[in-house]
């Protein structure tokens, strides 16, 4: 019989509704783990409970991730139900267009509020539970915004590159209660949110050859990949690594000129 990577793991995931989140969903409730889905639209996330459920323990709860008794709640709930937590998969994040003088101080707040300030908060409330059962995983969805910026993406870029260092902060901080805390940074991933972002420009069909020809494989990556690579530091990952930034960009950064 083979074994399951995450037989017996309890793993929250944000931002799990859709893309990356629900892929990542899928995989882990097929190797075993129970998931808990969290996201902020109800129709999408019960949609995607159905398909997940399909596959392993799965169950969807809408909070959002900005706000710090939404986090408490989600936490609370999975404790009393599981008792532990063991893997945490920061997902969840939202982009808008504009410079620094187009960006608007709601707009501004509302991306560092979900991309980054969720990461800390979700960190926050879950690290304590990761102490007490001697250990957990911690992996944190980026972009390869986190290390180069994109034109008209600034509070985007902002709140991608705080990620990036929120990772190393808390891989050091928590080394010594074995919390394994890596980042990914994908590249451009077919998605509702990467499709809102290329439909927003002038041109959408030449914003998605363009973005597609900065990719040395010349295609978008593929949902289900980055959730391979989530999987992979959840369940196979050595020990030694932590606080690493692993991009998964169809070759971009390698190759951005």
């Amino acid at each position: 019989m083979i074994k399951m990577k995450l037989s017996g793991k309890v793993a929250i995931i944000t931002g799990a509704t859709d893309g990356i989140g629900k892929a990542t969903a899928l995989k882990f409730a097929a190797e075993g783990a129970k998931v808990i889905m969290i996201g902020r639209s109800e129709a999408k996330g019960r949609s995607a409970e159905t398909e997940v459920r399909k596959l392993g323990d799965a169950f969807y709860v809408q909070a959002d991730v900005s706000d710090s008794s939404h986090v408490k709640r989600f936490v609370e709930e999975t404790i009393k139900k599981y008792g532990r937590i063991d893997v945490l998969v920061n997902n969840a994040g939202i982009v808008h267009a504009g410079t620094i003088l187009t960006t608007s101080e709601e707009k501004w707040d509302e991306i560092i509020d979900i991309n980054l300030k969720g990461v800390f908060l979700c960190c926050k409330y879950i690290v304590p539970h990761m102490q007490k059962n001697g250990g957990g995983v911690i992996v944190n969805v980026g972009s390869i915004n986190s290390m180069m910026a994109m034109e008209n993406e600034a509070a985007y870029d902002a709140s991608k590159g705080g990620v990036l260092m929120l990772t190393k902060a808390i891989a050091v901080d928590f080394a010594k209660s074995n919390i394994r805390v890596n980042c990914i940074l994908p590249g451009a991933v077919e998605s509702t949110m990467l499709n809102a972002s290329l439909n927003a420009a002038s041109d959408p069909a030449q914003a998605r050859e363009w973005t597609i020809q900065r990719h040395p494989v010349h295609r978008f990556g593929k949902p289900e990949e980055i959730a391979d690579v989530a999987l992979f530091l959840a369940a196979d990952a050595p020990p030694f690594l932590t606080g690493a930034v692993i991009p998964v960009d169809g070759g971009i950064m390698a190759g951005w000129v």
